[in-house]
């Protein structure tokens, strides 16, 4: 890094509050490096990173693999645009098909996007497969679907669509976890149900087991289909590849992001046969969706992924944080629940969750927050065993010195 963008953290914040536009509530730490589980601010001050850029450096940083698909990347074809067909994108399609349910890829730039086209995709399936007048998504309260106007209206969070009234026709909110709530829901303009497996920014709520095969089974008995939101819960981050894989469930439509390519940006929509078919050419595209430069970086990171058996360590290492906060919540009555799968856990606390994460943070710890009083983590999923003792002690710290 140019050493003349390393100034002192005092003027950065300031010329940060003067330029930047005031949409995000910004920690007081500014980042300059990251290597495995740990970054590094400014001021030279190290951190064990539990939150992975929300769900998304799953390999950790400066990863060797991905470090060096990204160099050779660079240096050979970044960018022709999708009229042209490329290797990495042809290669990443067939991977990703492989691995999943899958017949088909479309790529894009984010989850938002990624989630766009998929309602897109249920609007114009239950228009010209189905022959009826089938629009309608139905999704459920507190999920979390992207910050388009489009997906910001999917997601069942009303403080998302404040200031943005009116949102866009066309969707329904449920409560999750109600296959009763969404048999009413559903009727003759139902195009898709769009849901889910693990609710992460509404607090990681992890649903009964029979949750998503009832979904199927009420959208086998309607036409519609069902299209399963694995932005935050894709890519080994529940302990399985994709975490409607604990149900045994196939879904119509999969979509992904955050940790597909470690943190290059990327979305995918992932479809069956006949689902995806109905994207003609012309009806739907991206400039920058699935350039080979992405697509690269992708490819190395799932290829990683698969060899090193990434999702198995994650479920080992996800099992460990689990039980030892269950033991914890015995000593520390603000916690109220320990709820997660992988490493994607939750911790319910009596008390708002942000003086925590602030202990946490001068203890060394990063760590999210879900919701008012819930703590997330998501660490990479290279962790060891020796890193999350760490992060544990520093929880408990950190509940301490918050009075709990």
């Amino acid at each position: 890094m140019d050493t003349k963008t390393l100034m002192d953290t005092k003027t950065l914040m300031e010329w940060s509050a003067k330029y930047h536009t005031p949409n995000y509530g910004r920690t007081p730490i500014c980042l300059v490096r990251g290597d495995g589980v740990r970054v590094w601010d400014t001021d030279g001050r190290e951190y064990l990173d539990f939150g992975s850029g929300i769900a998304v450096t799953s390999l950790g940083h400066s990863h060797a693999r991905v470090t060096g698909a990204i160099q050779e990347a660079a240096a050979t074809l970044l960018h022709v645009s999708n009229i042209y067909h490329t290797v990495p994108q042809i290669h990443l399609a067939k991977l990703l098909c492989e691995h999943s349910f899958a017949d088909r890829v479309f790529f894009s730039n984010s989850g938002a996007e990624a989630n766009e086209a998929a309602i897109k995709i249920a609007r114009k399936y239950g228009k010209e497969r189905l022959a009826t007048d089938r629009y309608e998504i139905i999704a459920t309260h507190n999920s979390f679907h992207g910050r388009t106007l489009a997906t910001v209206s999917a997601t069942g969070q009303p403080k998302y669509h404040h200031g943005f009234e009116p949102m866009v026709p066309g969707f329904k909110h449920v409560p999750y976890n109600d296959l009763r709530a969404m048999e009413r829901a559903m009727d003759s303009h139902t195009a898709a149900i769009l849901v889910e497996p693990i609710q992460g920014e509404g607090g990681v709520h992890v649903p009964d087991d029979d949750y998503l095969p009832g979904l199927r089974k009420l959208c086998d008995a309607s036409g519609a289909l069902l299209m399963v939101d694995e932005i935050q819960t894709g890519m080994g981050r529940t302990g399985r590849l994709w975490a409607h894989e604990h149900t045994g469930v196939v879904p119509d439509v999969m979509t992904l992001a955050k940790a597909l390519a470690n943190g290059v940006p990327i979305g995918a929509t992932l479809v069956r046969e006949e689902v995806g078919s109905v994207l003609t050419p012309g009806t739907h595209g991206s400039t920058f969706g699935g350039t080979p430069f992405v697509t690269s970086v992708a490819l190395a990171t799932l290829t990683t992924m698969l060899d090193e058996r990434i999702p198995e360590r994650a479920a080992r290492m996800g099992r460990l944080l689990m039980e030892r906060l269950a033991a914890m919540a015995k000593a520390r009555p603000v916690i109220t629940t320990v709820r997660g799968r992988g490493l994607l856990i939750g911790i319910e606390l009596t008390t708002p969750a942000a003086p925590v994460v602030d202990a946490c943070r001068e203890g060394g710890l990063l760590v999210l927050s879900a919701g008012d009083k819930v703590l997330r983590l998501a660490p990479p999923l290279i962790v060891d065993e020796k890193d999350c003792e760490r992060a544990l002690g520093v929880i408990d710290g950190a509940l301490a010195a918050a009075g709990a």
